[in-house]
């Protein structure tokens, strides 16, 4: 076959979601295609059953084509692992036992204090910033995520 140096076809890959876990509230954020751009997604209002939090997570997952998740864990400002993360970590574990793609942790502190940031640099209203500051915050760890290539070593 000759070789006309014709771009060929990329090959598809599957998105990255990334989970920003709150107490009340979960932050959506997806990959594109490429693994290349992370984009505000949605907000989850948590429930009171891990079960149907994760069904909600899982159908996200099959309707999106997701090949991976990452989860934001919120580390301390010296590194170390606080209160906070140690209870995201036991989700994570379910998360890993439950999902069915591999799940993998990312530092994403402040990544909320930066997403309130550029959202108010955006002028967006504080009654609109609480219902989107989430899914902001996901997409800006998963960007770093994404642009570390981690997620290549899979």
């Amino acid at each position: 076959m000759l070789d006309f140096g014709l771009p060929r076809k990329a090959k598809r890959m599957s998105r990255i979601m990334a989970i920003d876990w709150g107490e009340r509230r979960v932050g959506i954020a997806m990959s594109d295609e490429s693994r290349t751009i992370a984009s505000p997604h949605s907000v989850l209002k948590r429930s009171h059953s891990l079960r149907k939090d994760m069904e909600k997570i899982s159908s996200l997952i099959e309707e999106s084509d997701v090949g991976m998740v990452v989860v934001g864990i919120p580390m301390e400002m010296n590194g170390t692992l606080g209160l906070a993360a140690e209870m995201i970590l036991k989700v994570v574990k379910k998360f890993q036992d439950e999902l069915g793609v591999p799940v993998k942790t990312w530092d994403e502190r402040l990544s909320t204090a930066e997403a309130l940031k550029v959202l108010v640099a955006g002028d967006v209203s504080r009654r609109k910033r609480k219902g989107v500051v989430d899914r902001v915050a996901a997409a800006l760890f998963l960007q770093t995520f994404l642009d570390s290539g981690v997620w290549r070593e899979n």
